[in-house]
């Protein structure tokens, strides 16, 4: 247990500490506000253009794990756990929660120019697809129009706390977010940390080795080799190409060039949000890993800092 709470530990503050400089694509504004600051992680001033939170707060992405954490602690035996899952996914983010009241204004986005940030939570598109469906009665319930990564957030916990049972996993999974591509890289997120934790040399080799005639991650191996080439090549580059928004499989390619470009965590966390764009998704992956990694410590000032962090601590 205490592998897998260090390792949620990891991807809660690594994503608190992205949060201010959440979801800007513009490189030379997310240049701007970082230049000769000494101080990159938990920015003391919001620069997210689209949300505000209070310094120390999680994304949504933070938050769903965060849920599910709540979630098996509080379940008196495994088998009641999805089904608390769901109500505890509809009482965190639905209607009369902090992250629906913005919606109205949230939903507005796309179609108007964009002024200034929401103070308050910003709802995610698949979290809230997944409230219509559990509301709907729907047997599967995860989002369908994102590949973003709310699937991974939400399944890591009960992946390393729980069960790694794929069947198991992939349903976890697809309660928040529910296509092949959405199952596919948040399983092997898991699968790649789940080798850090076991004390291999180079789990992301160790990965292609052990998958490279499995057909079901054909295509994830395809995408790691593809990132390997681009090893000697600038971080915040290779992100621009890759994707720096919160999709899949961009984002994941993204991260995995982070983790292969960096030796420990606070210098992998830096790299992730000075690359900008939806930072918060790919630095709770990364900084998922490198905590599950021996001896690469996540800063003592950054737990601190972290408002979820208390509550794991407590099972520490």
């Amino acid at each position: 247990m205490y592998e897998g709470l260090k390792i949620l530990l990891g991807g809660i503050v690594a994503d608190a500490a992205s949060r201010p400089l959440h979801w800007i694509y513009s490189p030379k504004k997310l240049k701007s506000y970082i230049k000769g600051k000494k101080d990159i992680a938990f920015f003391k001033e919001n620069k997210c253009p689209f949300y505000s939170v209070p310094l120390g707060k999680n994304s949504g992405y933070g938050d769903m794990a965060q849920v599910m954490f709540q979630t098996i602690i509080t379940s008196r035996k495994k088998s009641e756990i999805h089904n608390n899952f769901k109500k505890n996914i509809v009482k965190f983010f639905g209607p009369r929660s902090n992250y629906w009241k913005n919606l109205k204004e949230r939903k507005k986005y796309k179609k108007i120019k964009w002024k200034r940030a929401l103070r308050g939570e910003w709802l995610h598109q698949n979290t809230l697809e997944t409230i219509q469906n559990i509301k709907a009665k729907k047997r599967v319930t995860g989002g369908t129009k994102v590949t973003e990564t709310d699937g991974f957030a939400g399944a890591i916990s009960f992946y390393f706390l729980v069960s790694k049972e794929d069947k198991e996993i992939k349903k976890i999974i697809r309660t928040v977010a529910n296509s092949h591509k959405n199952v596919l890289y948040a399983l092997a997120r898991l699968k790649i940390i789940d080798l850090a934790s076991e004390g291999e040399k180079n789990p992301i080799q160790k990965f292609i080795k052990l998958n490279k005639k499995n057909k079901y991650f054909r295509e994830v191996v395809k995408d790691i080799k593809k990132v390997l080439k681009l090893k000697n090549q600038n971080h915040t580059d290779v992100t621009r190409m890759l994707g720096k928004a919160c999709s899949d499989k961009g984002n994941f390619q993204s991260s995995i060039h982070c983790i292969i470009t960096s030796s420990n965590y606070e210098p992998a966390i830096i790299k992730t949000i000075k690359s900008g764009g939806c930072n918060c998704s790919r630095a709770f992956f990364v900084g998922s890993y490198f905590s599950a990694l021996k001896n690469r410590n996540i800063p003592l000032d950054w737990i601190k800092k972290t408002t979820h962090a208390k509550k794991i601590l407590e099972y520490l």
